[in-house]
């Protein structure tokens, strides 16, 4: 793993976390409990702040990042960034899963519950309501529930569990 000081600012780790032995941490990066960064997947917090909540996986291969003096990205708990997705400056709830190869793009929220689905593109500055969003550009497709949330939840337990098989 490379975890890389720029500017008099180092990476903070969170009690528990899993950093594969490929991942990039630089900059002003700062995680909670329980987070695992999965195989090529870069933070890179050199133009701006990134701060994960507790139990957030970030999976293989994807980057987050922000724009210089713009934007920052704030990731909320319990929420799943999937491969390849690229989170660039955004502020992410609890209980969110980016799916993977989505793009989420600076300023946009995105609220509790809610899902992007792979490949889809949330544009800069969105502020999306809970649900199923699908497409390019990102468009709503069903609307959030307890149970979507649920599920949401389940998944980002799952990385708990698949963490702890690279931790022993």
């Amino acid at each position: 793993m490379i975890i890389r000081e720029l500017d008099g600012r180092k990476p903070v780790i969170g009690k528990n976390a899993f950093i594969a032995e490929n991942a990039v941490l630089a900059g002003d990066v700062s995680m909670g409990e329980d987070c695992s960064i999965w195989y090529g997947a870069v933070l890179r917090g050199d133009v701006g702040s990134i701060v994960l909540g507790d139990r957030v996986n970030i999976q293989d291969g994807a980057v987050l990042h922000a724009t210089n003096h713009k934007s920052e990205v704030r990731i909320g708990n319990d929420v799943s960034v999937g491969h390849n997705a690229v989170v660039h400056g955004a502020i992410i709830g609890n209980d969110v899963l980016v799916g993977m190869g989505a793009v989420v793009l600076d300023n946009a929220v995105i609220p509790d519950g809610t899902i992007i689905a792979a490949g889809a593109v949330v544009l800069s500055g969105s502020v999306l309501e809970p649900g199923i969003y699908a497409g390019v550009p990102a468009g709503k497709v069903k609307d959030g529930s307890s149970a979507l949330t649920a599920r949401i939840h389940d998944n980002a337990a799952g990385y708990l569990e698949y963490k702890s098989w690279y931790e022993k």
